[in-house]
């Protein structure tokens, strides 16, 4: 598709019924920092705010999105923290192991499989707008990792709950909106209820700059390529050695702690205080060094535990 294709589908609308069908779609089928990936970063207070802009799908790709399902628990033969292979439609070890521990009818099982659920994550490409904690970053280019939520309001967006409001496309250079990123903690727990879309209007008034943003974008289908993922027999083999006792219990990041909601919601209580690590068996994408800013996201942190 060219640049001028993209803006075409822009003007007719048809973007926004096609990413409405595909995420349809989706809901029926179940080392050191990487520079690549920007990350919100809280303030002395305990809060974090940056504007950002969701990116169209980059060249040759359909979505502007990518999504990961990974599983990340312990056991007395270690951490179990690897990308489910349901990712890309494939039968996984865990998720069999957790749909048998279920149809058991034992509450204790039904506990444990809560206690190692898959946990959803999204990739996209993003424009900083504004980031007053790290203006380097502004006017750049970074894929963003984000969770159910945030996706929700993306959803919410492009489907608005009442008839007084203007459906858009969030991922459009011409007709999307700024995203206001509000990042606070609630309880312990990070809280972006308060994110929000601002008002639909162009990303910047030159085509010519447009395109050498879009240009710029990360490849996303790479990321959950089927070579990205280890093999059955080798998930296997891992869990056989981390299952056995009770695993010592912590605590989940609110933001990317996924709902399968058939099984509950596992809130279990982790140690505070996380520190960003690489993700464990993911494509090459880590967050952006920050102390006590980011999402917390649950495999960097179970990752650094494992190499401990």
């Amino acid at each position: 598709m060219s640049f001028s294709d993209l803006k075409k589908q822009s003007s007719l609308g048809s973007l926004t019924s096609k990413l409405v069908k595909e995420v349809e779609k989706m809901n029926n089928t179940s080392s050191g920092a990487d520079e690549r990936l920007w990350k919100p970063e809280m303030d002395k207070t305990g809060n974090g705010y940056a504007v950002i802009r969701f990116l169209p799908a980059p060249n040759n790709e359909e979505l502007p999105w990518a999504k990961m399902y990974s599983h990340a628990f312990q056991g007395p033969g270690g951490w179990y923290i690897e990308n489910s292979l349901t990712t890309t439609g494939g039968k996984d070890p865990v998720s069999e192991y957790n749909r048998e521990l279920w149809n058991s009818g034992n509450e204790a099982d039904k506990d444990t499989v809560r206690k190692q659920k898959r946990k959803l994550s999204y990739y996209a490409n993003i424009y900083v707008v504004q980031d007053k904690a790290n203006p380097q970053n502004e006017g750049g280019v970074f894929l963003y990792k984000f969770g159910k939520k945030i996706f929700d309001k993306v959803m919410e967006a492009m489907q608005p709950e009442f008839e007084d409001e203007t459906p858009i496309n969030p991922f459009d250079f011409w007709q999307g909106a700024n995203f206001k990123l509000k990042l606070k903690k609630v309880a312990g727990y990070w809280n972006y209820d308060s994110s929000e879309f601002d008002r639909p209007s162009p990303l910047l008034d030159d085509d010519d700059a447009l395109e050498a943003l879009w240009q710029k974008q990360y490849a996303l289908a790479a990321l959950v390529a089927t070579d990205q993922f280890k093999s059955y027999e080798d998930l296997e083999k891992r869990l056989k050695m981390v299952l056995g006792a009770k695993p010592t219990p912590r605590r989940y990041d609110e933001e990317t702690d996924n709902e399968d909601s058939s099984r509950g919601n596992f809130a279990p209580d982790w140690a505070a205080k996380s520190t960003p690590a690489a993700d464990f068996n993911a494509p090459d994408i880590t967050p952006t060094k920050s102390a006590d800013s980011d999402e917390d996201d649950a495999l960097s942190y179970f990752q650094k535990l494992a190499e401990e």
